[in-house]
């Protein structure tokens, strides 16, 4: 017996390539991973005729053996980037097609597009403006020191300091080339400070959601010595560690 879960998402999904809707429903979420869920279309709402079938696929250890699909349309080819699990042990989804995210040209819940990965229903993110003094130093460096921070608490991490720019040491960070893309927050950008690589990130153009962490910038508490109303916080575990 499975334990992926497996609901029926209450948003109308498309999926775009080469200019051309290939899936269009209200399609399962099926959390292969416990991090986040993925889309699943009913094969009615695939369109079928851009799906050319490959090869069998390695078994998926709880969605059993599938078959993988190249997806044309026109002059543009997606190699596999369409699965289906017709013998799937997961008796949902036998009769419904994933495509691979990064495959596709667009996503769009409703009418808004949407980036990185399908969103979870149940992964929340709420941002509050703060009067805590937050001081942060590392290996004995005070790289920040704000009363205004806003405050970040999603589903399943810490609590996050944002914190302007003017009350941080900017000019003792250094800008790296990572990025990385959230689909609850957007696009960051990263800093380093000496040997600490990558320790602080913001964003520039946050997704709506996080509109008040614009222009702001946050410390991983995991690697920084961290001070809230004067008290120094232990550092979370996280897989940020």
């Amino acid at each position: 017996m499975s334990d992926v879960r497996v609901e029926k998402s209450p948003k109308r999904v498309r999926v775009m390539f080469n200019g051309r809707y290939v899936a269009d429903s209200h399609p399962l979420l099926v959390w292969e991973r416990p991090y986040y869920p993925t889309y699943y279309f009913p094969n009615q709402d695939v369109t079928e005729e851009v799906l050319e079938a490959t090869a069998d696929i390695e078994p998926h250890e709880a969605l059993g053996s599938g078959s993988a699909f190249n997806v044309r349309v026109a002059d543009r080819l997606a190699p596999d980037a369409a699965l289906r699990y017709p013998d799937s042990p997961v008796a949902q989804i036998r009769d419904a097609t994933r495509f691979e995210w990064g495959a596709m040209d667009h996503w769009f819940e409703e009418n808004e597009e949407v980036f990185v990965h399908a969103r979870s229903p149940y992964h929340r993110i709420d941002t509050l403006h703060s009067s805590k003094h937050i001081r942060i130093d590392v290996d004995g460096v005070t790289l920040a020191d704000s009363t205004h921070p806003t405050l970040l608490l999603e589903t399943g991490l810490p609590t996050r300091y944002y914190l302007p720019k003017a009350d941080v040491r900017m000019d003792l960070l250094t800008p790296t080339h990572l990025t990385t893309a959230c689909p609850y927050k957007g696009n960051a950008s990263y800093w380093s400070y000496g040997e600490h690589e990558n320790l602080v990130w913001g964003y520039s153009f946050p997704v709506a959601e996080s509109a008040k962490i614009a222009g702001l910038v946050c410390f991983y508490n995991e690697r920084v010595d961290l001070w809230v109303d004067g008290v120094l916080q232990p550092k979370p575990v996280t897989q940020f560690s």
